[in-house]
């Protein structure tokens, strides 16, 4: 557990495992007992933690420096963005159901976003097709995944956590912004992203320290300042040989760690086998279709139309259903794991797709039902919770 740019946001970790057998499960259960333990220090304070993308009674108020974590990185981090930005006020601008129009001073509107981070250690000779499979992956595990439609009271997008987070630190070029989809699929190696790195991103947070080159600790300092949706990484194993990791950053937080690795394992599985299916993915479909296809499902949810490999349009909920789900099963067979451990997390993906209940649509139809008091429902939201009750099965 670690801590976060806000007081009241943290960070769990899970432990790696080779994806074969049930190792979804014991990824779950290690990540649920961690989970059930900081709920416990949490009551002990009279507190109650929450797994949600954007948690919907938020109020402006809330993003303030005095709510920052005491750590010299955030600090830093919010001197650095407005220096850069010539002390100019960062601007959100969203335009969903609703619109939402502020201007702030700090970078403290990052703090209002949470996700499920999926990483993915790959062979350097995968590298670039696992890379390019992630992001035309993206838009359905997106879509399926939806979890944060509001924000201080505003109905916005499905996923609003993607334009908030880019919006939250704004600086530099336009076309090249610190949080985004990124510019283009890979062509001959994963090293190009960290060449784009070092030639259009200045650096955020300026280090100096004695470490040997052997370390990249440079390189993954200043990558770890740059927040592509789908990130890549270069780390040392605990017998420090250095691995490739691909960092899915498109989940949201919640509604259940249950349903967390439910997403991951769409992910995992749908990746996987796209690179065996098509060994040329980017011929397969465009960049920029790949890119819209994201913001459309960011925006829209189950019920987004995408342009998919081929070039025909498909709703993404009956694409999901009538092929990224086998597909995935298959992905997830070839990498090793058991076939009941598929049935029971791709059979949660399989029944939200069919009712089209996300946690999205879940959280909006609470409000269409009850009014928009953010606070029950948030109070609602965390009963359910308590139970892990996947979001296809929630009552309202």
């Amino acid at each position: 557990m670690v801590p976060e740019l806000a007081t009241f946001n943290f960070e769990l970790n899970g432990d790696p495992l080779a994806l074969k057998n049930n190792a979804l499960e014991r990824m779950y259960e290690g990540l649920l007992g961690s989970w059930r333990r900081c709920a416990e220090v949490a009551a002990d304070r009279n507190e109650k933690i929450l797994l949600i993308g954007i948690l919907p009674h938020l109020r402006e108020s809330d993003l303030c420096m005095d709510n920052m974590s005491h750590m010299s990185r955030y600090e830093a981090l919010n001197k650095q963005v407005f220096k850069m930005r010539n002390y100019e006020p960062l601007h959100l601008q969203i335009s969903g159901r609703d619109e939402l129009d502020i201007l702030k001073y700090d970078v403290m509107l990052e703090a209002a976003t949470t996700s499920f981070q999926v990483h993915f250690q790959i062979p350097l000779e995968r590298a670039v097709d696992v890379f390019n499979a992630s992001l035309i992956c993206s838009a359905p595990v997106l879509a399926i995944s939806a979890n944060s439609p509001y924000l201080f009271g505003k109905d916005l997008w499905d996923e609003t956590r993607i334009p908030l987070f880019e919006q939250s630190c704004e600086v530099g070029d336009p076309n090249h912004r610190r949080v985004c989809f990124g510019s283009g699929y890979l062509k001959e190696s994963l090293f190009e992203c960290f060449e784009e790195n070092l030639h259009d991103y200045p650096a955020l947070l300026p280090l100096v320290n004695d470490a040997p080159a052997a370390t990249l600790s440079h390189l993954k300092f200043h990558n770890g300042t740059i927040w592509r949706w789908n990130r890549p990484l270069i780390d040392f194993d605990k017998d420090n040989q250095p691995h490739l990791r691909i960092e899915h950053r498109v989940i949201p937080s919640g509604p259940t760690i249950r349903d967390g690795f439910a997403n991951a394992a769409f992910y995992y599985g749908l990746v996987h086998r796209l690179t065996l299916k098509f060994p040329d993915l980017p011929n397969e479909i465009p960049f920029d279709q790949t890119k819209t296809n994201f913001y459309d499902c960011a925006r829209y949810g189950l019920n987004a139309s995408v342009i998919w490999i081929g070039g025909k349009s498909i709703l993404v909920r009956e694409l999901i259903l009538d092929e990224l789900l086998p597909a995935a099963n298959e992905g997830l067979l070839e990498l090793g794991v058991a076939q009941d451990s598929i049935n029971g997390w791709l059979g949660i993906i399989r029944q939200r797709a069919q009712n089209g209940q996300n946690g999205a649509n879940w959280q909006r139809s609470w409000v269409a039902k009850y009014g928009h008091d953010m606070t029950a429902m948030v109070n609602r939201y965390y009963d359910l919770q308590q139970s892990e009750t996947s979001i296809h099965e929630r009552p309202l």
